[in-house]
């Protein structure tokens, strides 16, 4: 079969723009479609491309003419869902093409795409499940029963068998088909320090369940770590890219096996940069390990601090402390490794604490401080808790940068204080 596989473009909609002419929380980040490059290693015997539109914005049309495929699956997060249902209709008008939709939305939302523009969703890791559903086609077979698979059946709900994800679901006897963005990758760089960057997954899920996250429904509640010999040999097919983003949610999730990868990139000689996501909590109760890794080429980290008060956190679900966070920055400038610090800030948020988040960051300087906006995802707990209060439901405003729920300060001034924490948090980086 012909296979096409869509990275959707940036998109998204700004309601501090529309509305207050604030154009400064614009934060576009191209990185190479993993999930995608993912999927394509698994379909060995099928003629597979990647249309990568956060790259070339117009390029699926000339695919969709070019190779006529027989399928076309797109990956989504909440922001790109809509313009995704576009791109499907566009796809089975121009070629009738079969269309599968998959990604962190569809796993945690799988109903909104039970649309007349979609014919399958995959719902959690589509490594395996979407080889099946593709193989299932290939025969003839169009009412295939995979676990991990819906049919849609627009104006009626979806029924499907859920996926209870394991390792071999990771199938990594098979790489990532990097080659196929190719002409893409001059452009997946690290503006920071002017390099290529390349993506490698050493993990999937996270043991942990923060009732704002989309994460959890990926792999089902699971933590499964990528094999070792298998992240080494994916570094290596990434050639001399000196930058290696882990694009885990949580690459140090088992400790243990983080110190193995460890140890393994140092025997194999590999001398790069790496960039990584890890808990504050993990930095406290294992400062060697990230002393290893500091030697073998850590040059970042990446933590969702995301309040700075205990109670907040709690909300949240976080399962750490104030004091844990505090703690972590301190451990990490010790080892002189780079803080990439996430923050949310709740629409519920007055003067006082905005002003109490400014002075708390000046005590505990991160190097760059990134900022979202509290976003009751649909699909997780956040939104069951908060549902009554969403105000917004087009989920083009669903980019971490908007309050779709009625904000406590008047919306203009939340936003200039939003803008103003990114603004200084850009000006004092050190990267």
């Amino acid at each position: 079969m012909q296979i096409l596989l869509v990275n959707p473009p940036n998109c998204g909609r700004s309601i501090p723009e529309e509305q207050y002419g604030i154009t400064s929380l614009k934060q576009i980040f191209r990185g190479e479609p993993l999930a995608l490059e993912t999927l394509a290693g698994n379909l060995h015997g099928h003629d597979v491309a990647i249309a990568d539109l956060k790259t070339d914005p117009q390029c699926l049309q000339r695919a969709l003419e070019d190779l006529r495929p027989d399928v076309v699956g797109f990956t989504a997060v909440t922001c790109e869902a809509n313009t995704v249902l576009r791109l499907a209709g566009q796809a089975k008008e121009t070629c009738g093409a079969l269309t599968v939709a998959g990604g962190s939305h569809a796993s945690n939302d799988p109903e909104f795409f039970n649309h007349p523009a979609m014919d399958f969703v995959v719902i959690g890791l589509g490594k395996k499940s979407f080889r099946e559903l593709v193989d299932a086609l290939d025969s003839g077979n169009l009412q295939p029963e995979i676990p991990g698979i819906a049919k849609t059946t627009p104006h009626a709900p979806m029924f499907w068998t859920p996926r209870v994800f394991t390792q071999a679901d990771l199938v990594e006897e098979h790489p990532p088909r990097y080659d196929l963005v190719a002409p893409h990758r001059a452009h997946y760089t690290l503006k920071s320090l002017g390099l290529e960057l390349g993506f490698v997954a050493s993990a999937h899920g996270c043991p942990f369940d923060c009732d704002f996250c989309c994460i959890a429904p990926i792999t089902g509640g699971r933590y499964l770590t990528q094999s070792i010999d298998a992240v080494i040999r994916d570094i290596g097919l990434l050639g001399d890219i000196p930058v290696i983003r882990l694009v885990d949610a949580n690459t140090f999730g088992n400790p243990e096996h983080a110190a193995k990868l460890a140890q393994a990139i140092q025997d194999a000689g590999i001398r790069k940069h790496f960039l990584a996501d890890v808990r504050s909590d993990t930095v406290v109760q294992h400062p060697n390990l990230l002393r290893k890794w500091k030697e073998i080429g850590l040059r970042a980290v990446i933590i969702g601090f995301e309040e700075i008060s205990d109670q907040a956190l709690a909300t949240m679900n976080k399962s750490n402390c104030a004091e844990m966070n505090r703690e972590a920055v301190a451990i990490l400038h010790e080892i002189g490794i780079t803080i990439v610090g996430d923050y949310i800030v709740s629409p519920d948020y007055d003067e006082r604490d905005f002003d109490q988040l400014e002075r708390y960051l000046s005590d505990n300087p991160v190097d760059l401080p990134i900022f979202t906006v509290l976003t009751p995802l649909p699909g997780t707990p956040l939104h069951a808790r908060m549902k009554e209060r969403i105000t917004i439901h087009d989920l083009d405003y669903y980019t971490l940068t908007n309050a779709v729920v009625p904000t406590r300060l008047k919306e203009k001034i939340f936003y200039e204080r939003y803008a103003g924490l990114i603004q200084a948090g850009h000006a004092n980086a050190r990267l």
